[in-house]
C-alpha cells in the first residue's frame, strides 16, 4: 500500500476514534485491502455544497468523524461571520445514519455555543431552507445524499438567506473546513442545552407556506376527486406530501403502500430517483390500475419531483424534467395572468442545461427569464440580487426540481406535487389533460427534445479520466456535430464564449463552472460537465423541430430522437 496511505490508516488505529472503527480498518486490512485503499487515498471532500460520498470508514467516507471535522470548520466559519447569537437548523432524510449523522452536526454546533434547531425526525429538505429563514438562522445542515444509491449519504450546507452556500462563503467554509486537520480539532460535546427539537409547528406553517401558492383553489374544489397516485420512495415525503395535498382539497389521493414507510435500504428500487422508470414502476403500474389522472414521486429528501401521465394514445408516460418545468413555469405565467395577479416586474430563472423553451415561455408571456449556473443555489443566489426590484415567480432546472415561490430557497417536490396536481385538476376542468397542454405548447414555441446521458468513472483515476475528456473537448472541440457546423462553443471555465467562425470571444457574466456547451447551425445544443457530486460526466442534448399540428407529434418525436441518438453516435458517447 502507498506510504501515504498508510500513514492515514495508522494515524486512525493510533488516534482517538472509537474501538468499532478501529475493528473495521483491522478487517479491511486483512479481508479487502483495495477497499481500505479506497477509503483513506484522499479526504472527502468538502466541496462548494458540502460532502456527500459512500459511508464507511477512513478519511475518504462519510462518517462521524467526516462529518464532526466538517462541522467544526462551518461553526467556526460561522461564528466568524456573524458576531453574537448563531443559530442553525439541521434535518435530515431517511437514509441509514442520517439521524447520527444529524445529532452528530448537532452536537458538535452547540458545543461551539450555536443555537441549534434540530427536527425531532426526518424532514424534507425543502422544509430545511424554510425553517432557516422562518427561524432566522444564519446558517443550516441537511443530511441526505438526496437520489443517490444507498450506500451514499451527504452534507448539504446552508446560509441565512436559506440557500446553499455561495461565493464567497462557499470557498470560505472549505478554507475553514480544511484547517481541520484531526479529530482532536473537535469540540464533540458539552453544550446540548442549546439543541431545540422543532417538528409540528414548523411542519403547519409549511403547509400553510405552500398553501398560499395555490393560485385557481375553486377548480380544485371542483375536481377535488382527481385520482392522484403518490410514492415517496421510502423517503421523506411521506411526512408533507399527503398533508399538503389534503391541505389543498384533494380527497382521491393513493399512496404506494410498498414504497410508503421510509427506509434507507430503499428495498423496491435500485436508484432512489424518480428520474429512473423503473424506480417508478410500482407506482405506474397502481396509476394503470386505478386509471388515475396524474402519478408522482420524490425522492428521498422530497426535492426532486417525477410525474407520470397519460399521452395521446391513453399509455402511460414519464414526463422529463424539461417537460414538467415547461408545464409548471407556463401554468404560472397563464394563471397569475387571467387572474389578473401577474405583476410588470415578474421574473423566473432556469440554468444553462434546461430547455431553451423556458426563454419562449417567458418572451410569450413577457416576463423576465434569468439562466444562472446548474444547481438551486445559483436561482437563490439570483431571487437575493433582485430582491425588492423584481418578482419571483418560480424556478427550475432539467433534474426535476422546481422553486415556487420565494419563502424557501431550494427546490421542493413538495410544493411541486401540489402544483403539479392543480395544474392537473385546472386541464381537466377544460376537458384536457397535461400530455394535451404540452402538445398544444409545442406547437405555440416548437418541439423541444432534451435527453441526458450519464458516464460513470468510478475508483481512484475516475476524476482524472473524466478531467481528462473536458480538456480533451477544450483543446480539440469538434468541428461538426451529426454533419452540423459547430457555431459556437461557450466555455463557462474561461468565461468565454467563441463564434468559431468569426473568431469572435464575448464574456459568459457568470461565476467559473467546469461546463462546455456546443452550439450547431441547426439549433441543437450539447453540454458537457462533470458532476459535483459523483463520479459521472454529464452530456446533455437539447433539439428542435416545428410542429404543425397535434396529429403530427409522433412523426415529429421519432424524428428528435433520431437526431438526438444522432448526435450520440457522432460523439461516441454511446
Amino acid at each position: 500500500m502507498d506510504n501515504a496511505i498508510q500513514q492515514k490508516v495508522d494515524q486512525w488505529l493510533q488516534g482517538n476514534y472509537d474501538a468499532e472503527t478501529k475493528k473495521e480498518i483491522q478487517r479491511l486490512q486483512s479481508e479487502n485491502s483495495n477497499e481500505l485503499a479506497d477509503s483513506f487515498y484522499q479526504n472527502l471532500e468538502f466541496g462548494t455544497g458540502g460532502l456527500r460520498g459512500v459511508m464507511g470508514v477512513g478519511t475518504n467516507r462519510m462518517n462521524k468523524y467526516t462529518v464532526g471535522m466538517a462541522t467544526q470548520g462551518y461553526a467556526n466559519y460561522l461564528r466568524q461571520s456573524f458576531p453574537g447569537e448563531v443559530r442553525v437548523a439541521i434535518a435530515h432524510d431517511s437514509r441509514n445514519n442520517s439521524r447520527f449523522f444529524a445529532e452528530t452536526t448537532a452536537n458538535v454546533f452547540a458545543a461551539n455555543d450555536i443555537k441549534v434547531f434540530l427536527f425531532e425526525s426526518l424532514r424534507p429538505t425543502p422544509e430545511l431552507s424554510f425553517a432557516i429563514r422562518t427561524l432566522g438562522c444564519q446558517g443550516g445542515v441537511v443530511c441526505t445524499a438526496s437520489h443517490n444509491p444507498k450506500e451514499y449519504n451527504g452534507y448539504k450546507a446552508y446560509w441565512n438567506d436559506g440557500g446553499q452556500l455561495v461565493p464567497p462563503h462557499d470557498k470560505n467554509v472549505i478554507k475553514e473546513v480544511e484547517k481541520i486537520q484531526s479529530v482532536d480539532d473537535v469540540k464533540w460535546s458539552g453544550g446540548e442545552a442549546n439543541i431545540t427539537l422543532i417538528g409540528k409547528e414548523l411542519d403547519e406553517k409549511y403547509i400553510r407556506m405552500v398553501k398560499g401558492l395555490s393560485v385557481y383553489p375553486e377548480v380544485i374544489e371542483k375536481q377535488k376527486d382527481l385520482k392522484i397516485v403518490y410514492t415517496p420512495i421510502h423517503g421523506t415525503g411521506i411526512m408533507l406530501v399527503p398533508q399538503v395535498l389534503e391541505a389543498f382539497g384533494f380527497k382521491n389521493v393513493h399512496i404506494v403502500e410498498e414504497q410508503k414507510t421510509p427506509d434507507g435500504n430503499f428495498p423496491t428500487v435500485a436508484y432512489p430517483n424518480p428520474e429512473e422508470k423503473e424506480t417508478m414502476s410500482i407506482g405506474l403500474q397502481k396509476a394503470k390500475d386505478l386509471d388515475a389522472d396524474i402519478l408522482l414521486g420524490t425522492d428521498p429528501d422530497a426535492d426532486r419531483v417525477g410525474i407520470g401521465i397519460k399521452n395521446n394514445k391513453g399509455e402511460w408516460v414519464l414526463m422529463n424534467g424539461n417537460q414538467t418545468a415547461v408545464l409548471a413555469f407556463n401554468y404560472l405565467l397563464e394563471a397569475r395572468k387571467e387572474k389578473g395577479i401577474a405583476q410588470d416586474n415578474d421574473m423566473i430563472i432556469t440554468t444553462i442545461v434546461t430547455t431553451g423553451m423556458v426563454d419562449d415561455l417567458a418572451r410569450g408571456n413577457g416576463v423576465t427569464c434569468y439562466r444562472v449556473l446548474t444547481g438551486f443555489k445559483w436561482i437563490a443566489e439570483m431571487i437575493r440580487l433582485k430582491e425588492g426590484k423584481e418578482n419571483y415567480v418560480i424556478g427550475g432546472e432539467e433534474s426535476f426540481g422546481l422553486m415556487i415561490g420565494d419563502k424557501i430557497r431550494d427546490k421542493d417536490a413538495v410544493s411541486a406535487v401540489a402544483l403539479l396536481c392543480e395544474m392537473a385538476a385546472y386541464e381537466k376542468e377544460k376537458g384536457n389533460t397535461l400530455f394535451d397542454k404540452l402538445v398544444e405548447l409545442y406547437i405555440k414555441y416548437g418541439f423541444y427534445k432534451e435527453d441526458l446521458i450519464s458516464i460513470t468513472k468510478k475508483g481512484m483515476d475516475g476524476q482524472q479520466q473524466i478531467a481528462a475528456m473536458m480538456q480533451e473537448y477544450r483543446n480539440n472541440p469538434p468541428q461538426t456535430i451529426n454533419g452540423s457546423k459547430v457555431t459556437t462553443v461557450l466555455d463557462y471555465d474561461n468565461g468565454l464564449a467563441t463564434n468559431v467562425q468569426t473568431r469572435d470571444v464575448s464574456p459568459i457574466n457568470l461565476p467559473r463552472s467546469n461546463v462546455l456547451q456546443f452550439i450547431t447551425e441547426d439549433g441543437s445544443l450539447i453540454s458537457a460537465r462533470p458532476s459535483g457530486t459523483e463520479p459521472k460526466i454529464k452530456f446533455y442534448f437539447s433539439v428542435k423541430e416545428e410542429l404543425a399540428g397535434a396529429d403530427q407529434f409522433d412523426e415529429v418525436n421519432a424524428k428528435l430522437d433520431d437526431k438526438i441518438r444522432a448526435i450520440i453516435k457522432d460523439m461516441k458517447l454511446g
